[in-house]
């Protein structure tokens, strides 16, 4: 019986530990500011779409880039899966948001108005879906509080 008393007193603090700690990653600051200023940013793009793909190359890859480096930010944050799966599905090349479109843009050398405007609008609600998913997470303030 002494030697369950012993495994209860070490697994029980972390069971504490480990079954309170938060399913999801808290608020962070970088993460939002990454994520509106992307969208900004990928909708200038996108306007650019209009007109051939190859005079703004240079401008897609410098945005993805700055892509990359968002999604491989958020993907490190502990807790942090489902805005790193939203990003990916966001930035996936064979989907039909902001992956899918450049491909498209590439394939046909440009895009029409009527797409881009139907486009942005998928693809800003993807972004915002992102956003609002960080800004309602727990800030770590809120956490020492309770």
């Amino acid at each position: 019986m002494k030697p369950v008393r012993s495994l209860v007193k070490l697994l029980l603090p972390l069971v504490l530990l480990f079954g309170c700690s938060p399913a999801i990653s808290t608020f962070d600051q970088n993460a939002y500011m990454q994520v509106t200023s992307l969208k900004v940013d990928a909708w200038d793009l996108m306007d650019k779409a209009t007109e051939s793909y190859t005079s703004h190359e240079s401008d897609v890859k410098t945005l993805q880039l700055k892509i990359d480096k968002a999604i491989e930010y958020d993907k490190h944050r502990p807790h942090n899966e489902v805005t790193y799966k939203m990003w990916t599905i966001l930035n996936d090349s064979t989907g039909h948001l902001y992956g899918g479109f450049l491909v498209k843009w590439k394939h046909d050398g440009k895009c029409g108005s009527a797409y881009i405007t139907e486009k942005k609008k998928q693809i800003g609600f993807s972004f915002d879906q992102i956003a609002e998913l960080e800004s309602k997470k727990i800030k770590p303030t809120e956490i020492s509080t309770q």
